[in-house]
């Protein structure tokens, strides 16, 4: 299974989000700021997909993307933001990063399908 982050500032959305990648055989990091996310990933190595909060204090999803991204063999990080602001910017912003939007309140079984659908690999390059 996935190797999955999760950064939400609200830590009941991360613990729900834990436990339904975790009982679906996904292993987890989970953390409520954009610096523990980052501090992880650099002990820890790249997962295999990113599940961020778009609205963080300090850093807002968008922007912790392009600083995972950023990192050593990260550029291509597949990521679905999750978020309860429904603002066509925000949408179409985190679409241009090539993202998967979910809305809060999530439904479980629409994020293992775009966890699914995120590190399923193309064969472009063949």
């Amino acid at each position: 299974m996935a190797r999955v982050l999760v950064v939400d500032d609200d830590p009941d959305t991360v613990r729900i989000v834990t436990f339904r990648l975790q009982s679906n055989g996904h292993r987890v990091i989970g953390t409520t700021s954009a610096k523990t996310a980052l501090q992880a990933v650099g002990e820890r190595g790249r997962p295999d997909v990113a599940i961020l909060d778009v609205t963080m204090p300090e850093m807002s999803g968008m922007e912790l993307l392009v600083h995972l991204r950023a990192m050593e063999g990260s550029d291509n990080l597949p990521a679905i933001f999750l978020s309860a602001r429904v603002r066509d910017d925000e949408v179409e912003a985190g679409r241009a990063m090539g993202a998967t939007y979910l809305m809060k309140p999530f439904i479980a079984s629409a994020l293992l399908r775009a966890i699914d659908e995120a590190i399923v690999p193309t064969f472009d390059s063949w």
